[in-house]
């Protein structure tokens, strides 16, 4: 750490530490910065619970149920439902695709598609669950 000696405006000299002139020169964004985050901490309730009051998007999933054996129910926020066919049928659609290279396609997509499903219905149970 280094030492200097600075005049001062009524003609005496100050002591200034290297560690301090540095903290002097970067004051001021430091107070910025808490200031930042203190006023993002006050505005924080207030777009919760503004958001929370807001009804969801006519696109967004509410509720999935159903299994892939027997069949997926999917409901939106704006009331319509979207009914996929079983694995079983769907995996039995992919077998009408010519190449073997659109078969095997058509049936990663089926087997990803009712994976995300179920992962989708337990993330919306765990959710409800959670607001309860």
């Amino acid at each position: 750490m280094r030492t200097t000696m600075e005049s001062t405006p009524s003609g005496g000299t100050e002591e200034w530490t290297g560690s301090s002139r540095q903290w002097a020169r970067r004051a001021p964004w430091a107070v910025l910065a808490m200031g930042l985050a203190a006023g993002g901490t006050l505005l924080m309730p207030s777009l919760s619970s503004s958001a929370a009051d807001a009804a969801p998007p006519p696109d967004t999933v509410v509720q999935v149920t159903g299994d892939a054996a027997n069949g997926f129910e999917i409901l939106y926020a704006d009331g319509s439902g979207l009914f996929p066919p079983t694995d079983s049928e769907a995996l039995a659609e992919c077998s009408e695709y010519d190449t073997r290279v659109e078969r095997v396609r058509c049936r990663t997509e089926v087997r990803t598609w009712y994976r995300d499903l179920a992962v989708l219905q337990q993330a919306l149970d765990w959710a409800s669950a959670a607001d309860d």
